[in-house]
């Protein structure tokens, strides 16, 4: 069985093709720059060289277009023709509480989808436009719904209910919802399958640390708490996002300042976090460099976030009473050593301890605690992509 994974963003589509058979990578790659100038295609076909192509992509569907024409290309492609893809799995961010597991898309599913764009405006419009594309070049082929949100519908009430009038949770289903589910779920099967446990029988903080940030506690396989809410703009400190605030802030940044709720949207999403302290950069890389230049204010973004990141750990393992595995993932989590470090130094007494040479893995599997560490600390490279192949399989396999 052959799926195309899509994410679709607001201006790129991220897709590969597996051959489930083997859960093998046949091509993968990234349309960029959509509906801007310097638009482009990455294309790899399985192990071989990137080729890069630069094709104006004005819209979303034009993108996926010239993407299946370069799977179908006789001397890049690696399909005859599209009859050979079986299914599409498409990363969604927001399903609210409307789908708790991945779904086929028929009509009253997609209508229901269109329904909730609003919960993540700056996603699933596109991830839908990706949806459309997909129906109409691909008619009859099974379309599923992947879920970032899916994997947090076990939260307990008391995890998810906001201490807001209880009439606006009921009215417009205000309440936390975490993002990230699908990398989270991922590593957490991962890491118990590398260290030869069930993960019915673990309990594991998994620390997806990227641009975007969030933490999960998983209890017996299980969310039982995740650091993002309503929005993935809860929680930790990240790239642009400024993560927990007191919410009166926003209030008299609005009077003092004369910002509109759009203005304050904007500047809580894009101006904050990582590159609103330090006033470097959003990228933890130019961060880290500045720091090491003597850029005090870079500095102190790395411990601002390192600080939010290891109060979480300290939440979570009192959540889940006690801890048998910590999880990094995802480009900070699974490239920085620096910030590993930083965040479980102090952390010993919960029984953390880091070996210092193994910490300086990058973008590999590695167990990177100490042998008389109590917690194993590992570092997962994510794959949300196949676990999106994986599901689609599943929910096909319903069908």
């Amino acid at each position: 069985m052959k799926v195309l994974v899509l994410n679709c963003g607001s201006s790129s589509v991220k897709y590969q093709v597996f051959d489930m058979k083997d859960e093998k990578v046949l091509a993968k790659g990234l349309a960029e720059r959509i509906g801007l100038d310097g638009s482009r295609i990455v294309y790899q076909r399985g192990v071989e060289s990137k080729k890069v192509f630069e094709i104006p992509l004005p819209t979303h569907k034009k993108a996926i277009e010239e993407i299946f024409r370069l799977l179908v290309d006789k001397n890049d492609g690696i399909l005859s023709s599209l009859n050979e893809i079986d299914a599409v799995g498409h990363r969604v961010v927001h399903g609210g509480d409307k789908f708790i597991e991945s779904v086929l898309v028929n009509d009253e599913v997609y209508n229901t989808f269109k329904g909730i764009l609003d919960l993540a405006p700056l996603h699933n419009p596109y991830n839908l436009q990706g949806v459309d594309a997909c129906l109409e070049l691909m008619p009859g082929v099974p379309q599923v719904l992947v879920f970032d949100t899916s994997f947090h519908q076990t939260m307990p009430e008391e995890a998810y209910i906001y201490a807001l009038p209880y009439e606006w949770y009921e009215k417009y289903k205000i309440r936390r919802y975490g993002f990230h589910g699908t990398s989270h779920y991922y590593v957490s099967r991962r890491v118990a399958e590398l260290i030869g446990r069930p993960v019915e029988e673990l309990k594991i903080i998994s620390c997806h640390l990227g641009n975007g940030a969030s933490i999960t506690a998983i209890k017996n396989g299980k969310s039982i708490d995740t650091s993002m809410g309503y929005t993935p703009l809860e929680g930790l400190v990240m790239g642009t996002r400024c993560g927990d605030i007191d919410p009166a802030i926003p209030i008299l940044l609005m009077e003092k300042e004369n910002l509109s709720p759009k203005q304050i949207d904007e500047i809580l999403n894009k101006k904050s976090g990582i590159l609103g302290i330090s006033g470097v950069s959003s990228d933890f890389r130019d961060v880290g460099e500045a720091a090491e230049k003597g850029n005090k204010r870079a500095e102190l973004a790395l411990k601002v976030f390192a600080y939010r990141v290891k109060k979480y750990i300290g939440a979570y393992h009192a959540i889940l009473g006690g801890l048998d595995v910590l999880v990094f993932t995802a480009g900070v989590g699974e490239r920085g050593p620096l910030e590993r470090s930083l965040i479980c130094s102090g952390l010993e007494h919960l029984g953390i301890k880091l070996d210092p040479e193994k910490n300086k893995v990058k973008g590999e599997e590695l167990k990177i605690s100490t042998p008389d560490s109590k917690v194993e600390v590992w570092v997962i490279p994510t794959n949300e992509e196949l676990m999106i192949a994986r599901e689609t399989v599943r929910v096909v396999g319903k069908k």
